[in-house]
């Protein structure tokens, strides 16, 4: 649960104190507005003690002994919270998305993006692992919002064949996705474990390489596009075309989620949208070359993820 503490501040004036904080200065018509609707079913405490506010951000799940949750320092703020202003999950921010959500489930991904771009400027953004969704969603941007932010999570356990479309998309598109990469290099952190850490404990090894380095990269932004179709793992069935994303702190953004299989690859070869190569050699679903093999006649197209261990995610996309 995170908690906002208000607090007053005469003369405009903020205290720099020891503890990290986020600060806004705001009239008390403007919090009123904010803090209508709030209820104990919904992460936000509030206390008000005069004309003037300062709020600090608070982690409550993280007690200090006495009672209150702890202060967050700035870098511990993650996606919206860092932003200036945040974006907060009051419920009227809630139910605006899920009527948007609603709204666009009949709509073309191209309206979608147009309206993430729009509605949250340059702190919308797009993770892409040059998958077939990825790609087609990069040739949508390219048409309609060329100057969103694209980065990708370069583990450095990535497949030559998948590096490679950085290229082909920057020299098509027009569109440099940045390579976003962990603290350690794979030498360094292999060392720190005594080996490949994805045999022993692959949750934790896409939890150092991806998440860590999602939270990284999308810290300060509103919104991030994702290319996940429902129809492609459980975890992904109840996928909102706009939802808001608790685990990264963003609204979530998935113009492809009521897409099949089919129809991306049809946009794929009616619009010559390029394609990682793997694909044609039967890897329906490409991640790290550790962790991916092709798969057999009738296997589900994530079958090839994480072979025999049981995992099918590496936790982008799962709503824990």
């Amino acid at each position: 649960m995170w908690m906002l503490d208000w607090g007053y501040h005469p003369c405009f004036e903020i205290p720099r104190r020891a503890v990290g904080f986020l600060t806004l200065l705001m009239p008390p018509v403007l919090f009123h507005q904010l803090s209508r609707g709030f209820s104990r079913d919904h992460p936000i405490f509030i206390t008000t003690h005069g004309p003037c506010f300062a709020y600090t951000m608070t982690n409550s799940n993280d007690p200090k002994g006495d009672g209150e949750g702890k202060l967050m320092e700035p870098q511990e703020l993650i996606g919206s919270q860092a932003a200036d202003p945040p974006l907060l999950p009051t419920p009227e921010v809630l139910e605006d998305l899920a009527a948007i959500s609603q709204s666009f489930e009949s709509a073309e991904p191209e309206t979608i993006l147009e309206w993430a771009a729009s509605r949250y400027g340059n702190r919308f953004t797009m993770a892409t692992a040059f998958g077939p969704e990825g790609m087609v969603i990069l040739e949508m941007l390219s048409r309609v919002s060329p100057r969103t932010p694209v980065f990708n999570l370069d583990t450095g356990y990535q497949f030559a064949e998948t590096l490679a479309l950085r290229d082909r998309v920057a020299e098509k598109y027009r569109i440099e996705v940045e390579l976003m990469r962990p603290e350690l290099t794979v030498v360094e952190y292999e060392a720190l474990h005594g080996g490949p850490l994805y045999k022993t404990d692959p949750n934790r090894c896409c939890g150092d390489r991806k998440l860590s380095v999602l939270k990284r990269a999308a810290r300060g932004k509103y919104a991030w596009a994702s290319a996940i179709r429902r129809d492609q793992s459980p975890d992904r069935a109840m996928a909102s075309i706009i939802g808001w994303d608790r685990k990264f702190h963003l609204v979530k953004v998935s113009p492809l989620a009521n897409w099949t299989k089919k129809q991306v690859w049809d946009r794929i070869v009616k619009n010559d949208i390029p394609y990682n190569p793997l694909h044609d050699a039967g890897y329906t679903s490409i991640g790290c070359w550790p962790c991916t093999r092709a798969v057999l006649s009738g296997e589900d197209e994530r079958a090839g993820r994480w072979s025999g261990t049981g995992k099918t995610e590496c936790g982008l996309h799962t709503q824990d």
